[in-house]
Formats: structure tokens, sequence, C-alpha cells
């Protein structure tokens, strides 16, 4: 199915990463659900720049199933076709800052919990949401999006990474599931993004050191992780499925 004719759902889409593959899609010419959580009137401002037409901003936790249905409900409604994309990128309560994460002797297993149920448990909600629409269209994308620090724990966030880890997990089990009603599901890891807001608390330094380790000698920026996102729902990518790939310029070559 051509861009054009798709309907994209966003995850977290009022800022950052998110925010910046929203306004991909809507340059590709497809219709795009901003979903946010907390975050209105910066979702607006992404409908806006993509078109009132084009686009409509939905609130919704990814972690409320019923909240999630009414969303892919109202998105039907508002474009008179299913949702055939969802990108699972909302992030759940969680700032990159090295200096102030939690280390063995503090961690507790809730905050585990909170980001599995972020990003595991989001990631089940919308899929049990959309696959219905999905499969009557025999046709469907997932675009997960997880993390450079699977591979290369450099900053060990022992419960953000984990999480991630086991989303590669579920992303490879879904696609198994998934692939005979047209419906791919892939992952799609940057690293230190500039400048997000979560990645603001993180100094300096660390993006010094990220640039000189990096091949491209730079950090990589939310645009061009959301142009590879955009990738995985075109055409181009239509024999792909349960695949990682990472986009970090080259820090991490898995």
């Amino acid at each position: 199915m051509e861009l054009k004719d798709q309907v994209i759902l966003v995850t977290g889409a009022s800022r950052g990463l998110g925010a910046a593959t929203a306004k991909a899609f809507g340059e590709a010419g497809a219709k795009v659900v901003v979903n946010y959580f907390q975050s209105e009137e910066k979702a607006q401002e992404v409908v806006n720049e993509i078109g009132a037409d084009r686009a409509i901003a939905l609130k919704a936790d990814v972690r409320n199933p019923e909240e999630l249905q009414k969303l892919v409900e109202d998105a039907k409604n508002y474009f008179g076709q299913p949702i055939t994309t969802v990108v699972n990128n909302a992030l759940i309560d969680f700032s990159f800052n090295g200096d102030d994460r939690e280390k063995l002797d503090t961690i507790d297993w809730q905050d585990y919990l909170k980001q599995l149920e972020g990003s595991v448990g989001a990631t089940l909600h919308t899929l049990q949401a959309v696959r219905e629409g999905m499969k009557v269209q025999k046709f469907g994308r997932i675009i997960n999006i997880g993390t450079n620090l699977v591979q290369n724990p450099v900053v060990p966030y022992h419960d953000y990474n984990t999480s991630k880890a086991a989303l590669l997990g579920m992303t490879r089990s879904m696609a198994k599931e998934l692939g005979s009603d047209g419906i791919t599901v892939n992952m799609v890891s940057g690293g230190l993004l500039l400048k997000t807001d979560a990645s603001a608390a993180t100094p300096d330094a660390v993006f010094d050191i990220i640039k000189a380790s990096t091949p491209i000698d730079r950090v990589v920026t939310p645009e061009e992780v959301a142009d590879v996102v955009v990738f995985f729902a075109s055409p181009a990518s239509r024999a792909i499925t349960g695949q990682n790939l990472v986009v970090d310029g080259g820090l991490v070559m898995d």
C-alpha cells in the first residue's frame, strides 16, 4: 500500500522522535494520528504543521487498552478507513541522565514494571486494537522503537534497556504470527538523539563522546531516525519483517 493511502498512528507523537516521525509521514502524504497523553498543545502544533485535513490529535494512555480502542475507532471515523500502520514510540516517565540513573543497589522491581508496561504492554494493547482492521485489509505495518543500548549498554539504564530488549523479542514473535495476514513487524533502534525532551537532561559531554565515537562524526537527529521509520511503512520494505535496524550513525555495528 502506498504511503498516501495509509493511516498512520504514532504513539507519543507530540514531541521528540514521535513528532519528527508524524511530520515525516505527513510530508510523505500519509494520514496521521498524532497520539498524546499530556501534551495536547504540542500535539496540535504537529497537526497544524501537517494539515488538519491529513492529521488529527487524539489523546490516549497507551497503557490503557480501552483508551486505545477508542482512539482506533475515532481515527477510523475521522479518516473513513482503519489504521494501517502503527509506530510504537511512546516513552513513559523516563529521562536519559546517566548521572541520575537507578543502579543495582537502588533500583526497584516497580521501576522495571513501569518501563515494561510502557513498552511491551503498550505495544500489546496497540496490536490488539488495530489487528482486526489490518487483517480485513490484508495489510499492516508495525514499527516498534527500540534502542542501540540493547546491543551496547554503554549507559546501563537497567529498566529501560531491559524493556526494549523484551520489545525486540516481542517484535520477532509477532512478526511470525502476523505475517500470514499481510502484517509486518519491525524495530528501529536509535541511539542518543540530538536533541529531544528525553535527552535534554543528558550532559553535553556525553554528546561529545558519542560524536567522537561515531563513524559519521556527529550525533543522529530524530528526523534521520524518522526517515527510516517511514521506509518500514513504505512499499520498499514489503519483504522485511522481524528485523531490528540500528540507526545511530554506525556507533553500534550489529
